[in-house]
């Protein structure tokens, strides 16, 4: 996970400098995007392995996400940066669940394929990198308060597992939008695509490798409603 925060705060970073080159600013109108969705991903590797631990809850394959980004745009050419974060909730919270949490980070070209002032359709392709926590809480409802106030080992026993994993990806996908009325905002919808260049072992909570560790890849499909800001007005 701490790489996946280095290269949100790089993305960052990148816009923040972006936003304070007035030049640039002049030949290259920028759009904010804020966007909520779902993003569909399932880890069989390690669904696999917990299933064979009752005790566990096994993931869901959705996540509720929230992105928030930018896009350049000159003749009609589309550069952007978003970062994106995902969870999802499995089971009992108070007792026996699990939680499937991401942070993420894209740069993207696209090509606004609509000559209008109104609206926008535009492919997307490009690179990324996304970090994952899975963790599973067991059911201890059944163990005694003061039993984890005396015994370091019962205070031990009942923490939740965390596992990390973390992949390079690659994105595909389109976006539609609808400039509203008198006004420089829009809304639309964007779908994608983000898969792994190869498979990755799952890791513990402090990103170490674990031997006999299951194996997955990414293949994460998202679609999202995108609220859009215009600084400048595109001609």
């Amino acid at each position: 996970m701490k790489i996946t925060f280095l290269i949100l705060f790089s993305a960052l970073s990148f816009s923040s400098f972006a936003q304070n080159d007035k030049k640039q600013w002049q030949k290259m109108p920028t759009i904010s995007t804020q966007s909520i969705g779902i993003s569909f991903q399932k880890f069989e590797g390690l669904n696999q392995s917990i299933a064979a631990f009752p005790q566990y809850k096994g993931l869901r394959d959705y996540m509720g996400t929230l992105s928030l980004g930018s896009m350049m745009v000159k003749k009609n050419f589309i550069t952007g940066i978003t970062a994106t974060g995902g969870s999802s909730m499995s089971g009992d919270r108070d007792k026996k669940s699990s939680a499937l949490r991401f942070l993420g980070a894209q740069l993207n070209f696209g090509y606004d394929v609509i000559r209008s002032e109104k609206f926008m359709l535009y492919p997307l392709v490009g690179i990324g990198f996304e970090g994952y926590q899975a963790r599973f809480n067991k059911d201890n409802s059944s163990v005694n308060f003061n039993d984890v106030l005396n015994s370091s080992t019962t205070q031990n026993n009942i923490r939740p597992v965390k596992f990390t994993n973390s992949f390079a990806t690659y994105n595909l996908g389109f976006g539609f939008t609808v400039k509203a009325p008198k006004c420089n905002n829009s809304i639309g919808f964007q779908a994608g695509y983000s898969g792994s260049f190869k498979d990755r072992a799952w890791k513990s909570s402090n990103m170490q490798s674990l031997a006999n560790a299951p194996v997955d890849n990414l293949g994460r499909f998202q679609v999202g409603l995108v609220f859009s800001g215009m600084s400048h007005s595109m001609k």
